[in-house]
């Protein structure tokens, strides 16, 4: 079946929906990345200082719980979003990201109150995890479903623009405050400063919910009265097995990817390299830059060519080029390596990630799209994303191999291919007319 769609959507109001999106969704990502930049502070802050390693590994572990608690965030907000609509959930997410930062940026240090500092520390990176667990989900939704026939994964696509954007506010940040601040005044008070800044999304939040309308395919599907519907989880799984394994193995790759050349990256510089965090800070800037264009580009070129045919050699020639990158740097550390280095996973990145957005959103119909989505997401973002950070580390220091990240890639790489290939719900769909949409 097929229907045209609302004449009355207008070309300012997808502008609108796009740009809040993007804006308010960067934000919210700025806010969860930076506690990785920060994270070597943040365990002088935070945890006792008489054990370095020890705090940077409870450090690390406050960082991977709010990966953990992700699927749960997604999949509550997923049901909210599925049932009252994207722009309300988007607006909710947004509001409580920008509320557990602010609660991180005010929290006193472990010198002044003690054990209850890495207890609050821990209550607002579960409050990040559980909002930043239904962001990818519902943003990607509310973009998909603005975006006309052929464009899915471009439109998708502006979503992992919006991790761009958080990736190069957030370490152009951490670049101003590691050049232009001494190690004691960053201890003292600089590091909170981008925890505060993060507090800002909160008008996005509003602005989206009073501003912007509802998705066009979610409004028709409430029309229709689908969306109070609802499904068990066993009803889920049945009909949706394959779609939630070829999902994570869509993500898989990217996701190990991007949290070990950005999240991990700023701690393997200064205790692998023992380069400057400055010098990391500042590839991942022009990294941010660079995908803000990459990533649309990279949506464009699956929209024309395919997503899954793309999606294979990229992958194979990621796994190919990993070990090699690592070594590059690792035989001779200097910030014009890693600087290069940088800048080809950020280009292996893009052709990657451009599209997931469009990918997951569209295997899975309007009904119980973001569920779907925030379920395959955050569960493959958190074996291969969010553990990152605290396994590359902890196999870094027990093996004092340094080329763990490189095999690190290259097995979630084949694991990548591996689920797409066998779920066998990896199909790139049939060309539709620019005029129809698709109503599932």
């Amino acid at each position: 079946m097929q229907e045209t769609l609302n004449p009355a959507l207008s070309a300012r109001m997808v502008r609108r929906a796009i740009v809040s999106s993007v804006i308010g969704s960067g934000l919210e990502w700025f806010d969860f990345l930076v506690y990785g930049y920060f994270s070597k502070i943040i365990a002088q802050v935070f945890f006792p200082a008489d054990k370095p390693f020890i705090a940077l590994v409870l450090t690390l572990s406050a960082f991977a719980i709010g990966f953990v608690v992700r699927p749960i965030g997604g999949i509550l907000f997923g049901i909210y979003a599925d049932h009252t609509g994207r722009r309300r959930a988007l607006s909710l997410l947004i509001i409580t990201m920008a509320a557990s930062t602010l609660l991180m940026g005010l929290t006193p240090s472990y010198a002044s109150i003690g054990v209850a500092a890495p207890m609050l520390v821990v209550l607002s990176r579960v409050l990040q995890g559980l909002s930043v667990g239904g962001q990818f989900a519902t943003a990607s939704a509310m973009l998909v479903e603005y975006a006309p026939p052929g464009r899915k994964m471009f439109y998708g696509s502006f979503n992992m623009s919006s991790q761009a954007f958080a990736l190069l506010l957030s370490s152009g940040v951490g670049w101003l405050l590691t050049t232009h601040l001494s190690h004691d005044q960053l201890v003292s008070w600089g590091w909170r400063v981008p925890f505060l800044i993060g507090a800002l999304a909160a008008p996005v939040g509003f602005y989206i919910r009073h501003r912007v309308d509802e998705s066009p395919e979610f409004a028709r599907l409430r029309e229709q009265g689908k969306p109070r519907a609802r499904q068990t989880v066993k009803e889920f799984f049945r009909g949706n097995t394959a779609l939630v394994v070829c999902s994570m193995g869509v993500i898989i790759v990217g996701a190990a990817t991007n949290y070990v050349w950005h999240s991990y990256l700023p701690i393997y510089a200064e205790r692998q390299l023992h380069l400057p965090l400055s010098v990391a800070l500042a590839g991942a800037f022009v990294s941010g830059v660079l995908n803000l264009g990459l990533f649309p580009l990279g949506g464009w070129l699956c929209d024309r060519y395919g997503a899954y045919r793309l999606f294979y050699p990229i992958t194979l020639l990621w796994m190919l080029v990993a070990y090699p990158l690592f070594d590059f740097v690792i035989a001779s550390p200097s910030p014009a390596h890693l600087f290069m280095a940088q800048m080809v996973s950020t280009v292996f990145m893009a052709a990657m990630s451009g599209a997931h957005p469009g990918m997951l959103a569209t295997l899975f119909p309007v009904r119980n799209r973001s569920v779907g989505v925030a379920l395959s997401y955050n569960t493959a973002v958190i074996l291969f994303g969010g553990l990152a950070p605290l396994t590359n580390s902890t196999l870094v220091h027990w093996t004092g191999n340094a080329y763990v990240p490189a095999f690190y890639l290259i097995f979630a790489g084949f694991v990548s291919l591996a689920m797409v290939f066998f779920s066998k719900a990896g199909r790139d769909p049939q060309p539709v007319p620019r005029g129809a949409a698709l109503a599932r």
